[in-house]
């Protein structure tokens, strides 16, 4: 037979079939003359043009059997390609299946045969163009809307586009696919396109036989039976695990239509191979995830061994071993954050909700572990500090705090984004496929985790200020289960001792109180074995009648002294009680709302644990009393709240109350509040006073340096210009600064309209908008902002600018005379402002001090300062006067107290003062001066302004009304002090103990710690005694286990024996760091400490002969396989601690250096190796550690997912990291370090990203993907070759599709 030489090749084709066809020709000699001819036409083979012609001639007018064979003998001679031709039958032959039953099994058993024999399809010439056909045939660019047309994506959306055909189809066929939204299939629209639907009716004649029937249901369950074949399939299960990744709106779709047929399929519950819950099992996580099967023997190795065994006992709790060594990293944050000389601008909530999906990602712990692990660091906090040490700094009510309100907050939005139902199919992204979402099992955890702190009574003994609430919490249970029903006005008046048993109650049923009052569990808490011990049969003899307390109070009883005072001293127990307070704040009488304002800010604020964050809610909204509607002219409506104002400034001023507003958040928006207070009062005429219910009469300058005083708190505003970030060189405190804390303000306000996924964020963006519902900055208030310039300016260089005669030389004249009234007459001493000289004998009333706004008189005290200091330098003012005049000016306006210590602060770091004899200077305040010097034969010297800010913060009592003056003072002090030349702070500390006898404890700490910031190898050795404390590698006074126990001991005072111990490591950086100005070489030298760990913890904790069988094994586990977990576990455990000194210690600056160019640097540098034993295990393990350190230092900064905005800057930097990879598996840079330890670098890195940070890796450039796959190849890693392109995007997901069938097939 020749092909007619009239017409085209293809009309020839189709005569040449049809001979064949009615000559009923053998289809191999049929197959092997069109093979020929088409040769002999030029035509490529397979061709997609051929395909399309014999199934367009077989659909539907020559649908025989023998043309069925001809189309396989065309597969056998690689005539047509195959995946072709099933994609065009698809689309003729499954819409007609009904009329065409038999056509319909053929196709399915072609499907059979050839669907799986992918690995073909991609060796085939013609490969690209037979694709490209496909997605024609199909419509899959505009069905799966994807960007990538590459032809391995379209080979995964090809096989899904098969299951989802015979899916639908089968849901057709059983009548259910009418219970789907769409009431149709997805591929109706193509059907209806070639018109199949017509097609086929020419047998519409022939009735329904029994045989018809058999036929059609026959199908349909081989239909059903196919999708459980390609799910089952190793190749294409794997194809459609990226079509779940990558399509994910579309597989929720699919998974739908599966989870309908499983459950209404009557077929599928014949099926002799496949059942319904079966089918569903191959669609879960635990089965089609790619990342949990495909992991190679180095990844077996490296999981198996970085598994902590979690330990869950008192023991490894008290000591710091296994079980609270995964929570290091929480239990430093959490101790961290009671730093009382620095606020954070971010929600504790905020920090401790990232950190716990980091550590529960990269630890893959489980819900119960999880809430477990949080209340035992809550609990440990609170135990650190029972019994705290005096000094200005948070106490024992600021870890409540943390235990009893942020935790709950915690676990709260915690759960409240786990049981989220998503809003849509793309929200739960990669970083959810490692989680099985239960409903319900999150909280049932939560109650297993508290019911298990039962196991831990060491850790719930309540500090005995807080012991009667405890028992009360115990009592409350006690009376539920003994069927007792009491209102809230019996536990007001009840006293513990009228109880018939005893109550003794314990941490944990504050606890359970504090969850019950936000509905994380109910009273059935009560019920829980060992709860509460006893019964109460009847009930106790007191009953209230008209006694003061919140009960009487909701009933309608005034605001009576009593009553005041009772609710002062109580804290609210319900969000309703502290509703009827805010109400009468806004609305009540002037003597109402001061009142109110004086019980919100009592024992509600400072331990009112289950309402806490209604508190402070009402606190700062208070703060920022609204406008009035009509136009005012002439003052500030905040003149009229000037009393209310003043009670709420004073009342949160306490060391303890601004930590508890910085734990909520609040920090930012109190900035914002405070601003226009200061801006308003700073600029009013002290001409009017106003009198507290206390009898107290305050001025504008009173309101003003009271919220002034307290705005300066919340930044490091004395500190030196070097501090907020000189060239490349990244700093600790540069994020604190009046602008960034109100962009951070602002950002609530903007994300109000999209925070519905986070609790904490919905509660800010709350009180920020009805605080204030417009961006706030610094140009908002133009005398703050002209104050905040000279400042900046003051300590960074030296004053200028007075001149002689000027309104503002006049004032800085009348501050001097005010200041040296008392100056007799004739005096030789005298005080200069630079041109002219002002004394005691000035001619005006000295009794008189000058009516001016605060504003003016800030922008003069420098000049005030600087005078009076050289007038004393020169000899013409004694140091009596000069500390004198001081107190003098602080007096008058205490808000000058904060321009004194910047300038005092800047005049002392740029040494323009030499250092002075401070006897004279400090003989009025009664304190004699110590004697460092060798011999103690000369005295001690300060620089003149230290010596004169020691004598004036010296002269304030230590009391409650000078309490939040010492407070902004006490640290500045200690900053300016610690800046100087050695002794200078051990100096300041003795003179300030002979002050304050019952800080000494404090003081004498606060000295200690300042050697530290003098010497850099003082703080190497500091960062080494924490890594041997931890890993218990030396004999610890405070902890001979290692662990946390060893990290971070018991605070600043031994339990155990009488004065101050040796102070644990942990609590000595935590409280040193911020201090240190340059930081960058921290990262090498933590690099560094983690390698020698490692070294420490190999030879010195696997034996030798263990090594060696380590070495003979195959797999290196099998034989010493627990030395080999337990050495993981601390070396795990050393990265932890890294990651965590490196984050606190820089935060996201320092992270960024270290994975940009640090971790670069060391792993091109050449390190010299101590040749012994356990070289090439030290080798492995020290690359698994750094690739654990390098992932936790990144997601703790990071995140694991997107919802910081630190993320945003992820993108850039781990690019870069990937690049160096990339680069260096391509021979591109030459490596100086171990090869092994490199290999386990790299495959750590990849394994811990694939598999606890995906989103990462969507983050990176295709191409270096790509190059990293490539390079993991080479060393025979395919597997994770694979993981890391599958979790890569739809970008990555051609290669991975290529890879899977090359490596599968």
């Amino acid at each position: 037979m020749e092909v007619s030489a009239v017409g085209s090749l293809w009309d020839g084709v189709v005569e040449l079939t049809k001979a064949a066809q009615e000559k009923g020709s053998d289809p191999v000699v049929w197959a092997m003359h069109i093979s020929s001819n088409l040769n002999s036409a030029g035509e490529s083979l397979p061709s997609a043009e051929f395909a399309d012609v014999l199934v367009s001639y077989i659909c539907w007018e020559n649908n025989v059997p023998i043309m069925w064979k001809f189309l396989e003998k065309a597969f056998t001679f690689k005539i047509a390609p195959p995946l072709l031709v099933l994609a065009l039958l698809s689309v003729r032959v499954i819409p007609c299946r009904h009329f065409q039953p038999g056509a319909y099994r053929l196709y399915m058993e072609l499907l059979k045969r050839q669907a799986f024999e992918l690995k073909y399809q991609l060796k085939l010439p013609t490969y690209l163009k037979v694709m490209k056909s496909i997605d024609a045939v199909l419509h899959l660019s505009q069905i799966f809307d994807l960007s990538q047309r590459e032809p391995g994506v379209l080979v995964v959306e090809f096989v899904f586009s098969i299951v989802w055909q015979l899916l639908d189809a089968s849901l057709e066929d059983e009548g259910l696919l009418e219970l789907i939204p769409e009431k149709n299939s997805k591929w109706e629209m193509i059907y209806r396109e070639l018109d199949q639907y017509r097609h086929g009716n020419y047998d519409v004649d022939i009735k329904k036989t029994e045989k018809f029937e058999r036929m059609q249901n026959a199908n349909t369950l081989l239909a059903i039976e196919m999708i459980g074949q390609f799910l089952q399939d190793k190749t294409c299960s794997r194809l459609l695990y990226l079509a779940r990744k990558n399509l994910p709106k579309h597989w929720l779709s699919l998974v739908q239509r599966l989870k309908l047929l499983a459950d209404h399929s009557l077929v599928l519950r014949n099926s002799r191979t496949l059942s319904p819950e079966a089918l569903l099992e191959l669609t879960s996580d635990t089965t089609i995830i790619l990342s949990r099967e495909c992991k190679t023997s180095s990844q077996q190795r490296f999981h198996k061994a970085t598994a902590f065994e979690y330990l869950s006992s008192p023991a490894s709790l008290c000591h710091g071993s296994t079980h609270s060594a995964l929570w290091i990293p929480l239990d430093l944050v959490l101790e961290d954050a009671m730093d009382g000389y620095q606020v954070s601008a971010t929600s504790a909530i905020e920090i401790i909700i990232s950190l716990v999906k980091t550590l529960r990602a990269i630890n893959g712990t489980s819900w119960h572990d999880t809430f477990l692990g949080l209340w035992l660091a809550a609990l440990r906090l609170v135990q650190r500090e029972r019994d705290p040490i005096e000094g200005p700094m948070p106490h024992l009510d600021t870890r409540l705090c943390m235990l009893l309100c942020i935790m709950p907050l915690v676990v709260s939005s915690l759960i409240e984004e786990e049981e989220r139902i998503p809003t849509d199919e793309t929200e739960n992204g990669p970083t959810d496929q490692w989680k099985e979402k239960v409903p319900g099992k999150c909280r049932n955890d939560l109650v297993s985790s508290l019911q298990s702190l039962g196991d831990y009574q060491s850790l719930l003994a309540p500090p005995q200020s807080i012991a009667a609430a405890a028992n009360q919490a115990a009592a409350k249970a006690m009376l539920f289960l003994s069927g007792i029903t009491i209102g809230s006005a019996y536990f007001e008046c009840l006293n513990m001792t009228e109880m018939p048993i005893e109550c003794s109650g314990n941490l944990r049923h504050l606890l359970v109180e504090s969850c019950i009052a936000r509905n994380l569990l109910d009273m059935s808490a009560y019920l829980w074995p060992g709860y509460v011990n006893g019964h109460i049969d009847q009930m106790p003899q007191c009953v209230p009648t008209q006694i003061p307390g919140w009960s009487s109070f909701m009933n309608g009883a005034p605001l009576s002294p009593a009553m005041i005072h009772a609710l002062i001293s109580n804290p609210a127990s319900s969000l309703a009680e502290l509703e009827k307070i805010f109400e009468i704040a806004t609305r009540g009488s002037e003597e109402d709302k001061i009142s109110a304002a004086n019980i919100l800010c009592g024992a509600s604020l400072i331990r009112g644990w289950n309402v806490q964050e209604h508190t402070v809610h009402f606190i700062i909204r208070l703060l920022s009393p609204p406008a009035p509607v009509e136009n005012t002219e002439g003052n500030s409506h905040l003149i009229d709240y000037a009393p209310i104002l003043n009670v709420l400034v004073v009342g949160i001023a306490p060391v303890d109350c601004v930590q508890i507003l910085s734990l909520h958040g609040l920090v930012p928006q109190l900035v914002c509040s405070l601003m226009p207070i200061c801006e308003v009062f700073g600029s009013f005429v002290p001409n009017i006073s106003w009198t507290l219910t206390s009898g107290e009469e305050i001025s504008a300058h009173a309101v003003f340096s009271n919220a002034f005083i307290l705005l300066l708190k919340l930044w490091r505003f004395n500190h030196p210009p070097i501090e907020h970030g000189v060239g490349d060189v990244p700093t600790v405190g540069s994020q604190l600064t009046p602008e960034y804390l109100l962009l951070v303000r602002n950002s609530h306000l903007v994300s109000a309209g999209n925070i519905h996924k986070d609790q904490n964020r919905r509660r800010l963006s709350e009180i920020a908008s009805l605080s204030s519902p417009n961006s706030v900055f610094v140009d908002s208030f133009p005398k703050l902002k002209v104050w905040y310039r000279q400042h900046q300016a003051c300590i960074a260089s030296t004053l200028s600018g007075l001149v002689k005669g000027t309104p503002f030389h006049q004032i800085v004249e009348g501050l001097l005379n005010m200041m040296f009234k008392k100056i007799k007459k004739g005096s030789q001493a005298s005080v200069t402002s630079g041109s002219s000289s002002s004394s005691g004998a000035a001619n005006e009333d000295a009794s008189m001090r000058p009516k001016l706004p605060a504003w003016d008189i800030l922008e003069a005290v420098p000049f005030v300062v600087d005078a009076v200091l050289t007038a004393c330098a020169h000899g013409r003012l004694s140091p009596r006067e000069l500390a004198t005049g001081l107190k003098d000016l602080a007096d008058f306006l205490p808000a000058s107290l904060a321009t004194i210590v910047s300038y005092f602060s800047a005049e002392v770091t740029r040494g323009v003062w030499k250092s002075y004899q401070i006897r004279k200077i400090l003989a009025a305040t009664g304190v004699d001066v110590p004697s460092l010097a060798s011999g103690g034969s000369s005295p001690a010297a300060l620089p003149l302004p230290l010596a004169a800010f020691v004598s004036l913060t010296i002269t304030y009592k230590i009391d409650k009304a000078s309490e939040r003056f010492l407070n902004l003072a006490g640290p500045a002090l200690e900053s300016l002090a610690a800046g100087c030349p050695w002794p200078c702070m051990p100096i300041v500390a003795s003179l300030w103990t002979q002050k304050a006898k019952r800080w000494s404890d404090f003081l004498i700490f606060s000295a200690s710690r300042t050697v530290f910031l003098h010497n850099k190898d003082a703080v190497v050795q500091l960062l080494k005694s924490c890594f041997s404390a931890t890993l218990g590698t030396n004999i610890s006074l405070i902890s001979p286990h290692g662990g946390v126990g060893a990290l971070l001991g018991h605070g600043f005072k031994s339990h155990f024996c009488g004065g101050i111990c040796p102070v644990a490591p942990g609590i000595l950086y935590l409280r040193a760091y911020r201090s240190i100005r340059d930081i960058v070489f921290l990262t090498e030298e933590i690099v560094s400490l983690i390698m020698q760990s490692v070294r420490e913890i190999v030879c010195g904790g696997v034996p030798m002969d263990g090594l060696e069988k380590l070495r003979a094994t195959k797999d290196g586990v099998k034989y010493g396989q627990v030395s080999l977990a337990a050495s993981m576990t601390r070396v795990k455990l050393a990265a932890a601690l890294g990651a965590s000194l490196v984050w606190l210690s820089g935060g996201l600056i320092l992270v960024q250096l270290l994975i940009k160019e640090t971790l670069p640097s060391w792993f091109i540098s050449v390190h010299r190796s101590e040749q012994d034993k356990c070289d090439g295990m030290v080798a492995m393990l020290g690359g698994y550690a750094l690739a654990y350190f390098a992932v936790l230092c990144g997601a703790f900064a990071w995140g694991v997912d997107s919802s910081s905005s630190a993320s945003k800057r992820r993108p850039k930097i781990l690019g870069i990291h990937m690049e160096f990879l990339a680069s260096a598996l391509d021979g591109k840079i030459s490596l100086g370090c171990d090869s092994a330890t490199w290999r386990a670098y790299v495959l750590g890195f990849v394994s811990l990203m694939v598999g606890c940070t995906p989103n990462w890796v969507l983050e990176v450039d295709v191409q270096v993907l790509k190059r990293l796959s490539n390079g993991l190849r080479q060393m025979n890693e395919e597997e994770l070759a694979l993981a890391l392109l599958s979790v890569g995007g739809a970008g990555t997901m051609g290669s991975a599709a290529e890879l899977i069938i090359d490596n599968y097939m």
